[in-house]
């Protein structure tokens, strides 16, 4: 295992490179309790990685059915994101993709301004890790293949804004230690807790890219940080999950929503600008709405507290749920979550008082509740 540039994942070598070591012959996935009892008990979660479970028949078809019913949604946030990261820093830019689930956005987007802009930007995945920072290897690496060039970085959704955070010091950080200007802004398709000011929507809706972990994200892991596999100057590390090729949709996920971009050239481009023109600043409204959840529920560390469409189905596809929490009138929304919450049997109750469409709280291990 070395630290040079490999050919990883299953999207083609045009539409992304990841920029990490491959750990794919090491053993290093946890049960979801054992997991969930490590991390409760101060293993940081990027030291393991947790087991990738085939999805069942009944669960792919709805993901394509929420393909089918959300691919123009998502079409429109990808082509006004792409539009706003052109129109602000043009076309000698590289698209940063944080691993993983950023990566199917950032592949949207390239494809986005490859078609409408005929310009093939460089997009490389690196990873980013809550209260470890950004691979500095990988930011390194970028800049020193593409001087002079801007940096913009992806990611899929925002729930609390952690990574939001983490990006803007990680980046401050390195910008000080480097004596370089990278920009920390982060733009997501979706941003539901109003943590970033560069978006496709701030509506809390489902992303089917969400409803699966490796198999739609280029069969790649999460990203490890764990220094028994990784030196001062690797990449982070991921798995490639090369025996789930059969059940991966991530091209094909891509390719379904690619195909409705050329019908919004001119509405994404006019929206992107009256967006940078009128924009609702960033005020971290999702924050009060774990504020309020926190109190109810007598949850001592928000780290347990989820919210969102897209953190929610983390929760259910690789925590220790407690409860999950619906916006009344949310229901039809949110059929891949009932569904996952029914088939491991957490308890679905409505809640009002937030301004996430749903939310999960993940169990303390050390405490019935």
């Amino acid at each position: 295992m070395t630290n040079r540039v490999l050919t990883m994942g299953s999207y083609p070598a045009s539409d992304v490179t990841f920029l990490l070591k491959d750990l794919s012959g090491l053993s290093i996935e946890k049960s979801t309790r054992e997991r969930e009892n490590l991390i409760q008990s101060g293993t940081h979660y990027s030291e393991m990685l947790p087991v990738e479970y085939k999805p069942t028949d009944e669960y792919m078809k709805l993901f394509y059915a929420s393909l089918e019913d959300s691919k123009q949604k998502v079409a429109e946030a990808v082509a006004i994101v792409a539009e706003q990261i052109v129109q602000k820093r043009g076309l000698h830019t590289v698209l940063c993709s944080l691993a993983r689930a950023g990566t199917p956005i950032g592949v949207l987007i390239k494809r986005y301004i490859e078609v409408k802009y005929d310009a093939a930007l460089p997009h490389y995945s690196v990873s980013i890790i809550r209260d470890r920072g950004i691979d500095e290897n990988a930011l390194h690496y970028i800049l020193e293949h593409h001087p002079g060039a801007s940096v913009a970085f992806i990611d899929g959704w925002t729930g609390k804004g952690a990574i939001t955070k983490e990006l803007t010091r990680a980046v401050s950080d390195f910008n000080k230690a480097y004596g370089t200007a990278l920009p920390s802004e982060l733009a997501v398709l979706a941003d539901p807790g109003y943590c970033s000011s560069l978006y496709g929507t701030r509506e809390d809706f489902l992303i089917p890219s969400a409803c699966l972990n490796s198999t739609v994200s280029g069969l790649v892991s999460r990203t490890v940080f764990n220094q028994k596999w990784i030196g001062k100057d690797d990449f982070h590390g991921a798995k490639f999950y090369e025996e789930l090729l059969e059940e991966d949709v991530s091209n094909l996920y891509v390719d379904t929503i690619a195909a409705e971009f050329p019908a919004l050239f001119k509405t994404a481009a006019e929206t992107a600008a009256l967006l940078m023109n009128h924009s609702e600043k960033p005020d971290w409204r999702g924050l009060a709405s774990i504020a309020t959840i926190q109190k109810a529920f007598g949850i001592d560390n928000t780290h347990l507290i989820k919210p969102g469409v897209g953190e929610t189905t983390r929760v259910l596809l690789r925590r220790v749920p407690w409860k999950i929490l619906i916006k009344p009138g949310s229901q039809k929304r949110l059929k891949h979550i009932l569904l996952l919450a029914e088939d491991r049997g957490v308890p679905v109750e409505e809640y009002k008082d937030m301004s996430y469409s749903c939310c999960g709280l993940i169990r303390p291990v050390r405490r019935d509740i």
